[in-house]
């Protein structure tokens, strides 16, 4: 087996998964995307053309460039279809066991030279890799949502992931055009675990009665500046998403109440209110 050092692979083509395959066919990388159905592949890679054909249509690239890009990106229902690539990015639910299995296959039917890596948000990279019988080439490499705007990836080295294996998908990231942050296998890596206090804290002022969604909202971007406000951020990251990852870290860090998941949270998250995906979150978007 040969390893292409021009093609990468996606395994999962949701939301993320289509997002990362996007930023890297953009940046001239050959692009396999693995699903376990083809009714997933094809909305993913649709979403995908759909984008690149907008962008056409704005006069960002011209129809001859739309080609190339898009003649780049191809979808399997093969794992062995990924074999080859210089880096594989699991894009998969938050689910260890869900990911453990993933790179287990990964680990069989990869070149051993192929780095792979996990866009997990909040989970161990060192126990995905303690599925393998190679966890040197195991790391993480999360990109945030949506990852096609989004500038910063970490790059994350769990206990047994060689040094320079790290080095590698920091210059890969880099050829992506993407702003590479290493850091440690801790739980919520760097940006969750910053990131937490900025949902929690907004999610207990609303419990406590004490301002609405919306006046939290608009504060935060009055007065702190920031684009969006927490309530406006979790309906578009995806409250399941949002949710599990506060739920994880209040795990890993053994029920530290500073990571404790709000009830409101869950309660959406238990009747399906997602966010803009469902088309009802914290604000009503209508039907999806």
């Amino acid at each position: 087996m040969t390893i292409n050092h021009s093609q990468i692979g996606v395994v999962g083509a949701g939301t993320m998964g289509a997002g990362i395959a996007q930023v890297s066919v953009q940046a001239g990388f050959e692009t396999v995307v693995y699903d376990v159905s083809q009714e997933f592949i094809d909305k993913g890679l649709g979403r995908i053309r759909g984008f690149i054909q907008r962008s056409r249509e704005r006069g960002k690239l011209d129809r001859e460039e739309e080609e190339r890009i898009l003649a780049r990106l191809s979808g399997s229902l093969k794992l062995e279809d990924l074999s080859g690539a210089c880096l594989v990015i699991e894009a998969a639910p938050e689910k260890i066991e869900l990911k453990r299995e993933i790179f287990q296959k990964l680990d069989f039917v990869c070149d051993p030279e192929s780095l792979l890596a996990t866009n997990t948000s909040s989970l161990s990279v060192t126990a995905i890799a303690a599925a393998t019988k190679r966890p040197e080439r195991v790391l993480g490499t999360h990109f945030f949502n949506p990852p096609p705007l989004m500038a910063l990836v970490e790059v994350i080295q769990g206990e047994q992931t060689d040094p320079v294996n790290i080095q590698k998908a920091v210059d890969i990231v880099r050829r992506l055009g993407k702003t590479p942050v290493r850091t440690k296998d801790t739980p919520g890596f760097i940006v969750n675990r910053i990131a937490r206090p900025f949902y929690n804290e907004a999610l207990r002022i609303l419990e406590e009665g004490d301002a609405t969604v919306e006046t939290i909202d608009r504060i935060m971007k009055d007065a702190g500046g920031f684009r969006m406000g927490p309530f406006e951020l979790m309906d578009l990251i995806g409250i399941d998403i949002n949710f599990t990852a506060t739920e994880s870290l209040y795990q890993a860090f053994f029920h530290d109440p500073r990571f404790r998941p709000s009830p409101i949270q869950h309660r959406m998250f238990l009747a399906g209110q997602l966010g803009r995906k469902t088309g009802r979150g914290f604000y009503n978007y209508g039907s999806k």
